[in-house]
């Protein structure tokens, strides 16, 4: 072969190797002219990186705020991320480039913007009417740390309290400080000896904006003046406040303490409180003070018109509840709920029918952020039933451990896993429409089905529909039905080869025309679904054990070991012998004693009751082998037309047929090769304790969180000895030969390095030797060491000959090599287009079959979807294999290798997948230095190479994954899933297909007044802020205290380069002249409000005059 020419594309931190085209095409020259050339239709073009969309619960959410008139609900994480909720479907994440914390969110109501406050001391206002929100101004406070912050409604003035007690304020449309300053000192002056704490709680007087209340930490709440500039009362208590609020009347105002009681205080009356109510304290006999409870961390104080007002806490429990759930405790006159949550709550709000904090505010749901959860509860039925959350927050409710992506399903796939899927909804919700409903949708651009597959560590596997950028739970399937549960630690089989979450989901193989669905689990079993829309009971689950060996020295095995499967009625005849064994099994040790014939999980041996939607066809399960537990299972694959799945692990393959409920195949993956074997082996060395099974763990999130831990066999390459997640280090070291061959994550031993491992694995229709005239069944095997096999399948006939005659498989003695494991495998016909493998159409199997539909199944044919299969049989196809290292392109049946491309030198592929693009189809790449890279089919030009971000940690090479279309995904944190696209074309309609969180809403009307309160006096009395911030009256602000920042934000939807300009300054142009009309309208509905309130103020100027000068009793 002649030498490549490797041109370097260096990018970023790492050089990353690609292969010049001009030396592929003399490649295919050389290969023989008989190859007729494609036409490639995709170009560096066709493709660009970018976000899409963000799924899933923010994690580690830290903050919380609501727009009552835009309705929308913004949440802050810990790492200084922001999500933008608004009805179901419209949703929107930013991030705040420092990464810091998010401790308070303050929305500007009805205005589209919002104002963040960040653990590093900065503040930044965010623009929400453009679709991607972006930061117009920040503000960094150099000398004093930010502890809250306080924005009136309607007021451009935000109050910054700090930890030194003193109260900034803020312009909110210049972002700069006013030189009016609040210092604790002039705030408590002699009240307290020492300093009070950092500020916990600003508010205005709901009926006089000139009134500020102040609550600091260690127990005294001041009433500032702010045109005097003194403070009016002190309020002194001996516990420290956490929070306060105010009745709408302004009369009284309510405190929590951090010994788990509320005082209520009259304005007037700073002696002492009002009130105090402990209401979780248990009252005792004889008159003596409650005892104390845990710290009431939050306080709201609602009123209605109707009746008692709403006090609504969280915390405050009793110290002796030990064990007992964080509860939210509502208080409506006499009655007391306590409402269990299943996290901690991390802050929570009521919604009120009314932004105006002087008017009756009618609370009718409170908004609830947990750790790991949002709960909306409706406070107008009995009972404050919850909403039904229609948002998709639920991904992390058991961790994911694997997740597959499906773009462009068949269309009834959606509709029937929905309709299975709606069965299963909870109950007892309540009737109302979800409250937080603003925003409007982005325009629906593509019109295929989506689907996204997770794998749970529960064993539950859940399907979403993914179609639109939006998200969906469609149908979830709990797998670990199938088997016995154990009651207790101590009745537990001591057969687990892992210590938790023994049905965890590894691997998921599925078949969307077919609909056959085939798992592999953390304990090294596997079991088959089909999909049937009618309910069935099944009286004996059928069942196999398979006996999966690695032996190199030259032991002779009784001819009967190879697989002990359960008697199933109507099994066929079976190639191999095999002992029929009583389900399930027994035999438990062998004659020394070891552990022997055990499956790690016990199946039932009840009935199982099966509803529509997936039911389970056959469970196989691995079984320990002379002391030693089987290994987990590193590679799987379904077939419907072939009625095959096959599976591999460190020691072997195993082939089943599962309409037969026989094993086909039971090799270790030495016999595989025969007389062919490459490679020199050492006779392993006996091992007979048990191995430990310590799971791979995210290490760049702080502790080691049982939510993330690894489970996935193809993701363990990153250490060898993988029992310690210490060993996992951020900054991989990609040159350990290891990367290649650990693949299981229970293996921790030297003699695991020689083992090699399953991959790969590919059924196909294909030429499986150099002299075949005519493809035929087969099943391509790719290795860890770079090994790829064929397997000859002779398949009976269809109809009642398949359940009848065996399957008979032979090794082909085709052997091909590439450096690093095998990955993913494809197969292309002579015109470039892809061969998808042989599958059955899906069909209702419960429901008996008429003469017609049986002749009908005699003369079916497996579906192979080949552009092609029109053309002669003769005609030559493409191999297409990815392996970590590189990829090759291999003429069949001739085997000459027509185009290789060396895809990295000094990292490997994580995921490599064949996929359908703008009616072609590529190779995509995610690299672990990470890097994302598409190459064109069959000649591999690089088309892509992107830096898009380094592999910091296991889960998201756990979860990578590309599909059709130019979509991919990976999980971003434990709870939310990441969406991106590498299409040009899906990035440039992105923009139209975002939602818009800001629309045009009229501000409701003010309270009235009265007629009375308006000629006597009292009502809300205003305050002419500007008078008294503006920097006429109160001067600069110092400027080292705090130093502006201008923002990237304005530009509607920054994004890359390579969009066409003009085409985005026309859409622009266009959102401008919609948002004008808009903005033209809502300035003649305020005009119009404007004539109105003048003509409703001369009214009563001349009513006051007439009535002047008349007595009271002559009115």
């Amino acid at each position: 072969m002649r030498k490549f020419n490797i041109r370097k594309v260096l990018d970023g931190l790492t050089a990353v190797s690609a292969v010049a085209s001009a030396s592929s095409a003399a490649q295919q020259q050389q290969a023989g002219n008989r190859e007729t050339e494609i036409q490639e239709t995709l170009q560096s073009e066709h493709f660009q990186l970018c976000k899409t969309v963000r799924h899933g619960f923010p994690y580690q959410p830290s903050a919380l705020a609501f727009d009552p008139v835009q309705k929308i609900l913004a949440i802050g994480t810990q790492s200084g991320a922001l999500r933008l909720f608004g009805r179901p479907g419209v949703e929107c994440y930013c991030q705040h480039d420092s990464g810091a914390a998010v401790i308070q969110l303050q929305f500007l109501i009805n205005e589209g913007a919002l104002v963040s406050a960040l653990a590093d001391d900065t503040l930044h206002l965010w623009n929400l009417r453009q679709k991607r929100p972006a930061i117009l101004h920040s503000l960094k406070f150099n000398r004093e740390r930010i502890t809250f912050c306080h924005l009136p409604f309607q007021s451009k003035w935000l109050y910054v309290g700090t930890e030194r007690g003193n109260i900034h304020i803020v312009n909110v449309e210049s972002f700069t400080l006013s030189g009016y300053v609040i210092m604790w000192n002039k705030a408590i002056e002699l009240s307290s000896k020492s300093h009070p704490g950092p500020v916990v709680h600003i508010s205005d007087n709901p009926m006089d904006e000139g009134k500020l209340l102040i609550g600091f930490e260690s127990g005294t709440v001041v009433l500032w003046d702010l045109k005097s500039k003194k403070a009016d009362y002190r309020y002194t208590h001996d516990e420290a406040i956490h929070s306060v609020a105010w009745h709408h009347e302004g009369k009284q105002f309510i405190c929590s303490h951090s010994d788990g009681t509320l005082t209520i205080w009259n304005v007037k009356s700073p002696t002492k409180p009002f009130q105090t109510i402990t209401p979780h304290g248990k009252q005792l006999k004889d008159g003596k003070k409650p005892e104390p409870c845990k710290p009431i961390l939050k306080v709201e104080y609602k009123t209605t018109r109707a009746g008692e007002p709403f006090i609504i806490l969280s915390g405050g429990l009793s110290y002796d509840t030990v064990g007992r759930r964080p509860c939210l405790t509502v208080m409506h006159g006499k009655s007391t709920a306590v409402l269990e949550m299943d996290y901690s709550i991390v802050d929570f709000l009521t919604l009120c029918e009314t932004p105006y904090p002087n008017d009756f505010q009618e609370p009718y749901a409170v908004v609830v952020l947990l750790e790991k959860d949002l709960v909306l509860i409706d406070l107008a039925q009995n009972g404050y039933p919850i909403f039904e959350n229609p948002y998709p927050l639920t991904i992390h409710e058991s961790p994911v451990t694997c997740c597959e992506y499906f773009a462009d399903c068949p269309v009834d796939l959606i509709p029937a896993l929905y309709s299975v899927g709606a069965r299963q909804k909870r109950q007892g919700y309540s009737k109302k429409e979800w409250p937080i409903s603003g925003g409007n949708w982005g325009l629906i651009t593509q019109s295929y089905p989506e689907i996204i597959i997770t794998g749970h560590a529960d064993g539950s596997i859940k399907f979403w529909d993914a179609s639109a950028i939006t998200l969906q739970v469609l149908y979830k399937l709990k797998t670990a039905k199938v088997f016995e549960k154990s009651r207790n630690k101590d009745d537990r089989p001591n057969t687990d080869i892992v210590d938790e979450d023994p049905y965890a989901i590894q691997i998921i193989s599925w078949c969307p025309e077919s609909r056959m669905l085939c798992i592999a689990g953390v304990s090294a079993h596997v079991i088959i679904y089909r999909f049937s829309k009618q309910e069935v009971t099944t009286e004996v689950i059928p069942m196999l054990e398979v006996r999966l060996l690695y032996e190199i020295n030259d032991i002779e095995t009784p001819d009967g070991e190879q697989v002990p499967p359960s008697s199933t009625p109507g099994t066929g005849s079976n190639p191999q012998s095999i002992v029929p064994q009583s389900h399930p099994s027994t035999s438990s040790s062998s004659s020394d004693g070891l552990r022997d014939n055990v499956p790690c999980l016990k199946v039932k041996n009840s009935p199982l009751k099966q509803s529509p939607g997936y039911q389970t066809e056959l469970v196989i399960q691995l079984v320990w082998v002379s002391g030693e537990p089987p290994q987990q299972i590193t590679s799987l694959a379904v077939n419907s037309a072939y009625g095959l799945v096959v599976f591999g692990n460190c020691n072997g393959i195993a082939m089943v047929d599962y309409l037969q409920k026989t094993v086909l195949l039971n090799l270790g993956t030495i016999e595989l090769y025969g007389s062919n074997d490459p490679y020199r082996r050492e006779p392993r060395s006996p091992r007979k304790t048990r191995q430990p099974s310590g799971g791979l763990c995210d290490i760049n999130e702080g502790t080691v969180v049982p939510e993330d831990r690894c489970k996935s066999p193809t993701s363990a390459k990153m250490s060898r000895k993988l029992s310690l997640p210490t060993e996992l280090k951020p900054d991989l070291d990609v040159k350990d030969n290891s990367f290649s061959r650990s693949r299981s994550s229970s293996v921790t031993s030297i003699d695991k390095e020689s083992r090699e491992a399953i991959s790969a694995l590919h059924f196909c229709e294909t030429f499986t030797r150099k002299a075949d005239t005519s493809p035929s069944p087969c099943l391509w095997v790719g290795t860890t060491l770079g090994t790829v096999l064929v397997i000859v399948l002779n398949l009976p006939p269809g109809g009642e000959q398949r359940l009848l005659q065996p399957v008979i498989v032979s090794p082909s003695g085709t052997i091909l090599r590439l450096k690093g494991a095998i990955l993913r495998m494809a197969f292309l016909d002579t015109t470039g287009s892809l061969v998808p493998p042989a599958h059955e159409p899906w069909r209702e199997h419960n429901v008996p079959e008429d003469k017609d539909e049986k002749e009908k199944a005699k003369k079916r044919r497996p579906v192979s979807v080949s552009p092609s299969s029109s053309q002669e049989i003769s005609e030559n196809q493409y191999a297409v294999i990815c392996s970590e290292k590189q990829a090759k392109v291999i003429s069949l049946p001739s085997q000459n290798c027509t185009y290789k491309q060396n895809i990295t030198e000094t990292s490997f592929v994580l995921r490599g997948d064949i996929v359908s693009l703008s009616n072609s189809i590529c190779l995509a790449c995610f690299c672990a230095n990470g890097h994302i890279m598409t190459f064109s089919l069959p000649s591999l030009r690089p088309l892509l190479d992107v830096y898009y971000l380094p592999l910091t940690n296991m889960r998201i090479a756990r979860t990578f994954c590309f599909t059709n279309n130019g979509q991919a995904l990976y999980l971003v944190s434990p709870t939310e899933i990441q969406r991106l696209t590498y299409s040009q074309e899906t990035c440039e309609n992105l923009q139209e297909m975002l939602g818009e969180l800001f629309t045009p809403v009229e501000t409701p009307e003010a309270p009235n007044r009265g007629f009375f309160k308006g000629l006597f006096g009292g009502g809300a009395q205003s305050l002419d802020r500007e008078e008294l911030f503006g920097e006429s009256a109160s001067g600069k602000a110092s400027r080292s205290l705090a130093q502006h920042i201008p923002g990237p934000g304005g530009i509607e939807g920054v994004k890359g380069a390579a969009s066409g300009v003009v085409g985005e300054l026309a859409r622009a142009r266009l959102a401008l002249d919609e948002r004008g009309q808009k903005l033209g309208e809502l300035e003649e509905k305020t005009a119009a409000m404007l004539y109105s309130a003048d003509s409703f103020s001369k009214h009563a100027h001349e009513m006051m005059l007439k009535y002047k000068d008349k007595k009271w009793y002559q009115f």
